[in-house]
């Protein structure tokens, strides 16, 4: 096999409000780029953007990856989209392989390979091999989704009555949305998947492949498996019988019937296994209270943000980091608990040699744990002596999520002081013409 060098390498990171989208892309020596795309979703747009606008994100990747765009020198390259990388189920990162137009445009480039974490494997829950927890986990989520679509619905009904407190209501939609499982979305990944391109990954796992992209290497950082990481254990095992119990009620709610006379527990002991904040949902839902709908759907939507892969790419003498919307039990294993016989040492070593990090979870300050942030070697101030100083990207729609009053508002602005004076920040929010920004990715 004939090795090839690399010429350029870049990345493209489109502006789609709170959500994730990222083109990685490298040129080399026979003319031919080769380009993973991470993430294609939105669960909200700028105010100003067409609601067409993840087709035309989707138009641009096609012009980039397949050279239909000039590269900054003059030069023509033609492509090939080798990976796609979806990081986890949530909207905001997979909704727009659900949209007829602009799924069919990343299907039709054909993939060579479809990543996922390993909660996504469709062999999963029936493999008789897998452990039985695994097996579990994969089979709550799917009830904790339908817990989400019952929230949304039910909300809804709530809102129009004036039920919630100012805010609440739109707070509950949005969490209920973000979480709601985008069945086309999944198909469109199942079908890039098929004949053997799938790959459902976990901590350890190695994706590089020569023949896909020559000399770059992708290792896997997380999730863990559960066995792996008695954190994620311990929260599937703690909500395994409340989930079945929202389960119920979310599916009642999304056929309509929002009062759920019938919400009797599965067996007689259940309502002392299930938490405090959830007891409400055994008598009928107009006795609930705002407050702890939202306290579960942020428990879902952390579980979720737990199970995203995390990526570290070296693309020449560069180190990169894209994370999902991994939160500290994700990042726990390979910050704090993972044996270094297993490879770990060096694992931590290239991370805090990273010299562009992908902002975890938009922004919101739990998903750049301080351990790691204080890791990264690269960072400093703007006129520090630090060799290439830290590039971060940043993907988010600020006043969207969470609140400054209660500092949860997502960027965390605590965080975004910290990445502007010690990182070169990339912020999608700030480009809308054009909707994207590019970073040159050294080699």
């Amino acid at each position: 096999m004939v090795m090839r060098s690399i010429k350029r390498a870049g990345i493209r990171a489109y502006n789609v409000g709170f959500g994730d989208c990222v083109l990685l892309w490298v040129d080399y020596d026979d003319a031919v780029r080769r380009a993973v795309l991470i993430d294609f979703g939105s669960t909200e747009l700028p105010g100003d953007f067409p609601k067409d606008h993840m087709d035309r994100i989707a138009e641009d990747i096609r012009d980039v990856v397949l050279g239909r765009t000039a590269n900054a020198d003059g030069s023509i390259t033609r492509g090939r989209l080798q990976m796609v990388v979806a990081t986890h189920r949530h909207a905001d990162h997979i909704s727009g392989f659900g949209r007829a137009k602009a799924g069919s445009i990343i299907r039709d480039l054909n993939p060579r390979r479809v990543v996922q974490p390993w909660t996504e494997d469709p062999l999963l829950p029936t493999d008789a091999k897998a452990p039985l927890m695994d097996r579990q986990m994969v089979g709550t989520m799917g009830d904790m989704q339908l817990f989400a679509a019952g929230v949304t619905a039910a909300s809804a009904k709530m809102n129009a009555l004036q039920r919630f407190p100012d805010g609440v209501g739109d707070r509950l939609q949005f969490l209920g949305e973000k979480n709601i499982s985008n069945r086309e979305a999944v198909d469109c990944l199942q079908t890039m998947a098929a004949d053997g391109r799938g790959r459902y990954v976990k901590y350890g796992d190695d994706l590089t492949d020569q023949r896909l992209l020559p000399d770059v290497t992708i290792k896997v950082l997380g999730p863990p498996t559960l066995a792996a990481a008695p954190s994620l254990a311990r929260q599937a095992q703690i909500n395994n019988e409340f989930w079945h119990l929202a389960s119920n009620w979310s599916r009642a709610a999304q056929d309509g019937d929002a009062t759920c006379d019938d919400l009797s527990p599965l067996f007689e002991t259940a309502t002392e296994a299930v938490p405090q904040a959830a007891r409400w949902l055994t008598p009928r839902i107009d006795r609930a209270h705002a407050d702890n709908m939202l306290s579960l759907l942020r428990t879902l939507d952390s579980s979720l943000n737990n199970t995203s892969v995390i990526l570290q790419i070296r693309i020449g003498e560069s180190l990169l980091v894209f994370p999902g919307d991994a939160q500290i039990e994700n990042w726990s294993w390979v910050l704090f608990d993972a044996d270094e016989n297993t490879g770990n040492a060096r694992l931590l070593h290239d991370l805090a040699n990273t010299n562009i990090y992908k902002v975890g979870h938009h922004g919101s300050l739990n998903a750049t744990p301080k351990t790691l942030w204080e890791k990264f070697i690269h960072r400093g101030a703007e006129d520090s002596t630090a060799n290439r100083r830290l590039i971060t990207l940043l993907s988010t729609l600020d006043g969207r999520h969470g609140s400054r009053e209660d500092n949860t508002e997502v960027p965390r602005q605590a965080l975004v002081r910290a990445l502007k004076a010690e990182s070169n920040l990339f912020s999608t929010e700030l480009h809308k013409t054009p909707w994207w920004t590019d970073i040159e990715v050294s080699i």
